[in-house]
């Protein structure tokens, strides 16, 4: 696998930025990429705990969306709050790791990404529409650790 460095170019991040951009236009929901060369523990358990760090779990509404990436251990989480997880069925989270998961498959990160913040984004607008006055609770930038 490449290097944490090497997963993304600046140019590929720039332009998932500007995909959580557009998809958050629509909503009051928050949504994070955080990137890992590797994890030593449970990846579900460390997107968790990444995703206190972040302080994701602080937004008004319970609405922000983890997209955790180890790049080592071949492994993604997305990882929900209390507010979006109370809203979406039960093969929400399958339909989006889907999405994700046949794009890193053949080895479109990018577009991976983009397409499961795209799918967030939508169901999140459903859930949590944008209102007059909403603010971006959360830095749109990749965090990398």
């Amino acid at each position: 696998m490449p290097y944490i460095e090497d997963f993304l170019t600046t140019q590929e991040e720039q332009e998932i930025i500007e995909a959580i951009r557009i998809a958050e236009r629509e909503t009051s929901g928050e949504i994070r990429v955080h990137i890992e060369q590797n994890c030593d523990m449970d990846v579900y358990e460390h997107a968790l705990d990444v995703f206190h760090i972040l302080k994701m779990d602080n937004t008004r509404e319970q609405n922000g969306v983890l997209i955790y990436v180890a790049v080592d251990n071949k492994s993604f989480v997305i990882f929900g709050d209390h507010g979006i997880n109370n809203c979406v069925g039960v093969d929400f989270w399958n339909s989006t790791r889907d999405k994700i998961a046949i794009q890193f498959k053949i080895g479109n990160f990018k577009q991976g990404l983009i397409d499961g913040i795209k799918e967030a984004g939508e169901v999140l607008s459903n859930y949590f529409p944008w209102n007059h006055g909403d603010r971006n609770e959360l830095d749109n930038t990749i965090s990398k650790g």
